[in-house]
């Protein structure tokens, strides 16, 4: 009987670690200060982000990561949402396309930021300092929820929409020559401050070919 209920506990403990809906994996990237976490809530299919990291800026980032390897052209959309008023306007969530789990990894990403900012950015090289605004596009205006991110060969656009159902608007597109057929996809979070480790919820996550 004692047997049966440590397997019983374990089983569950394996459930609730490991059990990231549509991502196959979730990590630290840059090994920032505070250890992030991703879970996810089957009953309502959303996602529950924590994660810290000093920026994802410069020549190298922190954050936490849920992702995918995936190859070919692909479509990504979820509604994004931050858990209480934070401290920083610069936290980020959003979709992100990276080549690898290097701190300092070629990458671009469709971000939301903790103020409203809403910005398409990338690094082009490995290592690279990513730069204002040589490598952003920024879009018109602020307060969106649902961001998309789609892949068409080397192109990357990045739409947005204000809610569930609002029509989308293009934020901008840029041609990523330095990444790979295959590489990593997912939803991040970053606190923009290593002592802070902010939440958000991600919810209607699609992933298509």
């Amino acid at each position: 009987m004692k047997f049966f209920f440590m397997f019983l506990c374990a089983a569950s403990f394996a459930s609730t670690k490991y059990d990231t809906g549509i991502f196959e994996n979730h990590a630290d990237v840059g090994n920032p200060r505070m250890k992030g976490s991703t879970t996810y809530d089957k009953d309502t299919k959303t996602f529950t982000l924590k994660g810290a990291g000093y920026n994802i800026w410069f020549a190298r980032d922190e954050f936490q990561y849920a992702y995918n390897k995936m190859k070919g052209d692909f479509t990504l959309t979820a509604h994004f949402e931050f858990v209480g008023g934070g401290k920083e306007g610069h936290r980020k969530i959003g979709w992100m396309v990276r080549e690898s789990l290097a701190d300092s990894a070629v990458h671009i990403s469709g971000v939301l930021h903790g103020d409203g900012l809403t910005v398409l950015q990338w690094r082009v090289k490995p290592g690279m300092n990513m730069r204002d605004p040589e490598d952003e596009i920024r879009a018109d205006s602020a307060k969106y929820s649902v961001v998309q991110m789609q892949r068409i060969g080397k192109k990357v656009i990045m739409r947005v929409a204000a809610n569930e159902g609002a029509a989308f608007a293009t934020v901008g597109e840029h041609e990523m020559e330095n990444l790979s057929n295959e590489v990593l996809v997912g939803i991040f979070i970053c606190s923009h401050n290593p002592d802070v480790l902010e939440e958000a919820k991600v919810s209607n996550v699609s992933i298509k070919n």
